[in-house]
């Protein structure tokens, strides 16, 4: 077997697909090595957490399942704790070792998770600078 049973029940059944109606935090990336792309949503709780999240893409069945594994890792979690995420966490949750040549697929929804949230951050720290200075 190519792709362990996890891989694929979250392929054909993904976990939290779609969009979120007024997503805080929406970032969205393609690997152009093999032309995947997942796009994320999240709405942020009061306690900077991970309150709902989502996903939707056009990618290989690693790429969405691990997208869907992912959206599930992270859900309630602080937002400094997802961006803490090692890569490894991840590819052990996929419960399968991937070959070299996929490792851009699988990582690729947490590459992107912690871009946007970095965004996030970035732009709520430029926001409270410009009421300081109002």
């Amino acid at each position: 077997m190519l792709y362990g049973e996890l891989i694929r029940e979250h392929y054909r059944h993904p976990r939290n697909y779609g969009s979120l109606e007024r997503p805080d935090i929406v970032h969205e990336d393609v690997n152009p090595l093999c032309g995947d792309r997942i796009r994320i949503e999240v709405n942020v709780g009061l306690d900077e957490q991970v309150a709902d999240i989502r996903f939707r893409g056009d990618a290989c069945m690693i790429s969405l399942a691990a997208s869907s594994i992912l959206t599930e890792m992270v859900k309630e979690r602080r937002l400094t704790a997802v961006c803490a995420l090692w890569p490894s966490e991840l590819l052990q949750a996929l419960e399968v070792q991937i070959r070299p040549a996929r490792l851009k697929c699988a990582l690729l929804p947490l590459e992107i998770l912690q871009t946007g949230i970095a965004s996030y951050q970035s732009l709520r720290r430029v926001g409270e600078h410009a009421q300081d200075g109002a």
